[in-house]
C-alpha cells in the first residue's frame, strides 16, 4: 500500500528537499544566531548574494524563514515556532542514530549548539 498518493507527496519532497541542500542548511544555521540581511548572510557565510538570494527564496516559500522589508533591506529571520523545535529534534536524532554511520565513514562533524 502506498504512503499516499503521489499529488500529496509534493510538499513532503519539497519540504526535505528544501533541507537536503548544503547552501540552504548553512543560512539556517546562520540565522539561528540572529536575523541578517542577504548581504549579512552572504559576507557570513562566503557565498554569492545570489547563491543566498537564491536559496533564501526556497526557504521563504516552504516557511523555513521570514522576511521583513526595512527600507530598502530585507531582513530575514528564522521561523523559531516551527523550524526551531525541528532543528533540535533532527540534531538530537543524528546524535544519537546517524553520527555513529557517519563515525564510520569519517563524515561526522561537530555543529552549532542551537
Amino acid at each position: 500500500m502506498l504512503f499516499m498518493k503521489t499529488k500529496l507527496r509534493e510538499p513532503y519532497k519539497r519540504f526535505f528537499g528544501t533541507l537536503a541542500n548544503q547552501y540552504r542548511l548553512d543560512v539556517i544555521e546562520i540565522l539561528k544566531e540572529k536575523p541578517r540581511t542577504v548581504m549579512g548572510i552572504a559576507k557570513k557565510l562566503k557565498y554569492h548574494q545570489s547563491t543566498v538570494s537564491h536559496n533564501l527564496r526556497r526557504l521563504e516559500e516552504c516557511g523555513f524563514v521570514f522576511v521583513k522589508p526595512n527600507g530598502r533591506e530585507r531582513i530575514y529571520s528564522l521561523n523559531r515556532e516551527t523550524i526551531k523545535p525541528l532543528l533540535i529534534l533532527m540534531h538530537s536524532h543524528m546524535d544519537n542514530y546517524c553520527s555513529k554511520v557517519c563515525e564510520e565513514h569519517g563524515t561526522n562533524r561537530k555543529r552549532n549548539a542551537l
